[in-house]
């Protein structure tokens, strides 16, 4: 099993009590198949990817607390701290039609409706206000709600976003945005 080709499902934050469990921030929206008692999850061990199994998981907010078998004591917990933790690609989960993985947007060209390049997804970021795309535009980031009103067509295939931003919303990491000019030859500092 390649490491390079599994999709990260979670990030070991913390122990949690004294025997052996983890807090776990989920980068899924399917965690009670992925940490339900008996799933298996990978870390990265050496050359190869190594299985962890879940022993008991539940939720607590937005995050989970899991233990994994032969994990019993706070400092092998501890030792778990920062890991990720990955599936392999083919065991994710059956998607519905015009469904698609945030992380499968990253490197699609993104274009506005109107046809003009805007740059290509660098990164998707999540949070309480929803997700947003990061857009790689002339070396500035521009971050694009990910909602249907600004990008009301999507190509995972295709590898291509098509959006429709309110006005100036493209320019404001724009370089001259930002306070920075460019230097012409007239300058005499």
């Amino acid at each position: 099993m390649d490491w390079a080709s599994m999709v990260q499902v979670g990030l070991v934050v913390r122990p949690h009590g004294l025997r052996g469990q983890v807090v776990i921030a989920p980068n899924t929206d399917f965690g009670d198949e992925r940490f339900a008692v008996g799933a298996q999850v990978w870390r990265q061990s050496g050359a190869s990817p190594m299985a962890l199994t879940v022993a008991h998981s539940h939720s607590q907010g937005d995050r989970w607390v899991v233990a994994f078998d032969g994990v019993t004591s706070v400092e092998a917990a501890d030792g778990l701290r920062g890991v990720e933790l990955r599936i392999p690609e083919q065991s994710r989960m059956p998607l519905g039609p015009d469904e698609y993985y945030l992380y499968d947007l990253v490197g699609c060209q993104v274009r506005t409706a109107a046809g003009d390049e805007v740059g290509q997804v660098r990164a998707v970021y999540t949070g309480a206000g929803g997700a947003l795309l990061g857009v790689d535009r002339d070396g500035a980031e521009v971050l694009v709600p990910l909602v249907k009103a600004m990008c009301p067509e999507i190509d995972v295939v295709g590898r291509r976003i098509v959006v429709d931003p309110p006005e100036g919303l493209l320019d404001v990491n724009a370089p001259s945005a930002l306070g920075k000019k460019k230097r012409s030859d007239d300058d005499d500092d």
